[in-house]
């Protein structure tokens, strides 16, 4: 089949489809390309959200004799109203790969031989044990991810922080949204968007910072596209590096330099302000003004360099190149003189935006009448500047008092199912505690000791390591034993090249996974997981909203979720008090230990009952009601006024929201003669993450079977590259061969390119720099230097 005819066949409309394994040959010829459904008689069904990205799709989930049959998409959920793309319609699929894992597995030698779960985890406990009396707590670490449930992260974190004393706890979401994190807390002192996705359906603009939306999140982008059916006016504007799906639906296409996000920005807000379309009422009651440091070159942060940006940043001691930004006062006035210098014209200069652009995107923005909504996921937030660039699309809707009401607010999107739930929530950041709180705080260290029960002191005041240092860290040996979770690093960490690692190199790597991957094969001990509806469950997804599954069907072999596996370890090594609950009765306990923290601080998530009971409720949750619209009168609970906003969790601005002035910084990394194209890494539509899932589903692996790179037309007949050729791209860290794509979905600019990373046998990570943000410590995957080469 054509691709469009087979997207079409098995995405446009289906309630349900049947699952498929790799090994589901018979089933698969008789399904594929029609129709055909499965017979519901002796189904059993039950609710989950997706696993897949952090839209949080309702989905029914089909039983017959112990297996996940079907699955379709949840009509009661408010999220999706029971649709589904195509990873969501093919979601059982990744249960039954042929190689799922089903034991433990210690590595012997160049072989591998299978052990019992008792002496899995006696050997964990062991080398924990080890690593911490010879080397103290910053010798052990574990790494997990946005696919950790709420369970997982909430066991991890306890056992590291209150057991070990070692905050070496990290989420792979650094790499995908902690600029995300520390835009929103720079500029609210708490984290996570004020709107919800009823914005899509009350919003008139659609503002898209570097998000392929139509691709990436495809229901939610289908609400906004349903809005426009049933209202002319509104608008779309795609602010992209290339040229997509999404594209094709905009009302306009800006087309940027990449890196130059930040400039376009700051256009826009000297258009605003020179036109007299600010809020002054507004931003004298809800805002201060604030400006940290800039001229970071200067400084001198060691092994950062001299530029500031971490372009080769050592590999000595963390300390080495830490940076901590100085915010100071400042005002109305001082912006005004600040944005003198981005005018339009000037802006174009930078961005290759046409000033007329940058002009119309000021109208948008200045224009009362009408409700803005920002959108942007990983081209904004995977940014050596991304906490910046996070600050600076809030900025607009702070200036115009375009937010927390409907229709308007700044909405950072995320891509994985509960980066918010369990990392932003629970704290799964090397410095962060459930409910915004952190480590450095001592306020915040009394009050988890007192839930946590621990004597006083316990928890160590000093943050972990944040994900590329704690690589890092672990292939300079100073990290002793590493357990990830829920995450493939040896696909997904930028410039791969650094952690290459051969297993017996006298440090311990254990792997938990459903699946074997690059990352199994460098492990020591690999451990088999339940997945999805295999086990219970919590999420947390980009609109707050917090929601529980039960578990469905058993897992393969003696896989176990990944929870018990770090609570049975803790008991091993004496720690059974930090869980005290019965073995087969402790997620609710858990769950509400957890809760424990958010209450009364404005970050109050559902109880278990409600969530069991619901759909999934919104957060903050009062008297068993959620909350729509956060800050705002009339919708959150914690806000006294009568009409307006109130950012009441910025204490430490007067209870006002920070407008930052931030600058227009160049890109780490730009192109030259040698390396003299721009390359952008991404996602597909058929394939999440690093694909160890959806290449196991035949349907999206014969949709899309490989990696390759996207070439300008213009470019490939210039170089004599046909479609399909075999091209080398070669950066200054690596060099990688895939198949040409010229004329497909999309299309970057001359002179750009782009690579998907979901092949696993074709890494776009072998080029990309790890030059990262100097507040967030988020790496830049979004723009690297390369050169083209005919093989």
């Amino acid at each position: 089949m054509k691709r469009r005819r087979f997207l079409h066949t098995v995405g446009a409309g289906t309630a349900g489809l049947a699952a498929f394994s790799c090994s589901d040959r018979e089933r698969a010829e008789r399904l594929a390309g029609s129709d055909a459904g499965i017979d519901e008689a002796g189904l059993t069904w039950s609710k989950a959200p997706c696993r897949y990205c952090g839209t949080g799709c309702g989905v029914e989930v089909g039983v017959k004799d112990g297996r996940v049959v079907t699955v379709r998409g949840d009509v009661k959920s408010p999220v999706n109203r029971g649709l589904l793309c195509v990873k969501g319609y093919h979601l059982p699929g990744m249960l039954y790969g042929e190689d799922r894992l089903r034991y433990p597995m210690l590595r012997d030698g160049d072989n591998w031989k299978r052990i019992s779960w008792d002496e899995a985890l006696d050997l964990i406990a062991r080398k924990y044990r080890e690593a911490l009396d010879e080397s103290g707590p910053d010798a052990v670490a574990i790494y997990g991810s946005g696919q950790w449930t709420v369970f997982d992260g909430y066991a991890a974190s306890k056992w590291f922080r209150a057991g070990m004393q070692s905050n070496n706890v990290e989420p792979n979401a650094r790499l995908c949204m902690a600029s995300a994190v520390t835009g929103f807390m720079t500029q609210f002192q708490s984290d996570e968007p004020m709107g919800c996705y009823e914005d899509f359906e009350v919003g008139d603009d659609f503002i898209l910072w570097g998000n392929n939306m139509a691709e990436m999140h495809p229901v939610l982008f289908s609400r906004i596209l349903a809005n426009k059916r049933n209202n002319p006016g509104v608008r779309i504007v795609d602010i992209g590096t290339r040229r997509t799906p999404t594209t094709d639906y905009a009302d306009m296409y800006l087309e940027f330099v990449p890196g130059s996000d930040l400039a376009i920005a700051n256009g826009i807000l000297h258009c605003l302000v020179r036109d007299g379309k600010i809020s002054e009422p507004f931003i004298r009651e809800n805002v201060v003004f604030k400006r940290g440091i800039e001229d970071i070159e200067r400084i001198g942060f060691g092994s950062w360099g001299e530029d500031g940006l971490g372009l080769e940043p050592g590999d000595g001691p963390a300390e080495h190149y830490r940076f901590k930004d100085q915010g100071r006062d400042a005002s109305l006035t001082e912006l005004e003189d600040f944005l003198a210098d981005y005018t339009p014209a000037k802006v174009s200069d930078i961005s290759g935006v046409p000033a007329a652009q940058i002009e119309t995107l000021g109208r948008i923005y200045g224009d009362p009448g009408r409700g803005t909504v920002s959108l942007w996921c990983m081209g904004v937030n995977q940014h050596t500047r991304g906490t910046w660039m996070n600050n600076l699309i809030t900025d607009l809707h702070l200036i115009t008092g375009k937010i927390s009401r409907p229709g308007s607010n700044p909405f950072s999107l995320t891509g994985q199912p509960s980066a918010c739930g369990t990392v932003r929530e629970v704290g799964t950041l090397a410095h962060r505690l459930p409910a915004d709180m952190v480590v450095t705080n001592a306020d915040h260290r009394a009050k988890a000791e007192e839930i946590w029960n621990v004597p006083p002191g316990t928890i160590n005041p000093k943050p972990g390591l944040h994900t590329m240092d704690m690589f890092r860290a672990f292939m300079r040996g100073d990290v002793k034993v590493l357990w990830t979770q829920t995450t493939n690093p040896w696909v997904s960490i930028p410039n791969l090249n650094r952690i290459r690692r051969e297993p017996g190199d006298g440090r311990f790597l254990i792997v938990s996974d459903i699946y074997p991957t690059p990352s199994t094969e460098v492990a020591d001990l690999v451990l088999p997981c339940a997945a999805w509806v295999e086990r219970e469950g919590v999420f947390g997804n980009s609109e707050r909203r917090t929601q529980h599954w039960h578990k469905a069907v058993d897992p393969p072999g003696e896989a176990t979720e990944d929870a018990w596996q770090i609570i049975q370890v803790a008991k091993r090594m004496g720690m059974e008090h930090l869980f005290p609950w019965p073995e087969d009765y402790w997620h609710k306990p858990m769950y509400e230990e957890y809760r424990s923290f958010t209450l009364g601080l404005g970050k109050d998530v559902a109880s278990y009952e409600q969530l069991e009971q619901t759909r999934g409720l919104l957060w903050p949750v009062v008297d068993g009601v959620e909350t729509r619209y956060r800050y705002a009168a009339g919708h959150d609970p914690y806000v006294k006024k009568d009409r307006g906003v109130h950012f009441y969790k910025a204490k430490g601005y007067g209870e006002k929201a920070a407008f930052w002035i931030r600058p227009y910084h160049r890109p780490a990394e730009i192109p030259d003669e040698e390396y003299p194209f721009w390359l952008c890494t991404g996602r597909v539509l058929e394939h999440w993450h690093t694909g160890s899932m959806t290449r196991r589903v035949k349907q999206l692996h014969q949709a899309v079977s490989e990696g390759y790179v996207e070439m300008n037309r213009v470019d490939a007949r210039r170089l004599g590259i046909g479609a399909g050729q075999i091209v080398l791209v070669a950066s200054r860290r690596g060099e990688l061969e895939l198949p040409a794509s010229v004329g497909g979905r999309g299309e970057p600019p001359p002179g750009s390119v782009f690579i998907p990373f979901f092949d696993e046998a074709r890494l776009p990570n072998l080029l990309t720099l790890d030059a990262m943000d100097n507040i967030s410590k988020e790496p830049d995957y979004k723009k690297c230097a390369v050169r083209i080469e005919r093989t």
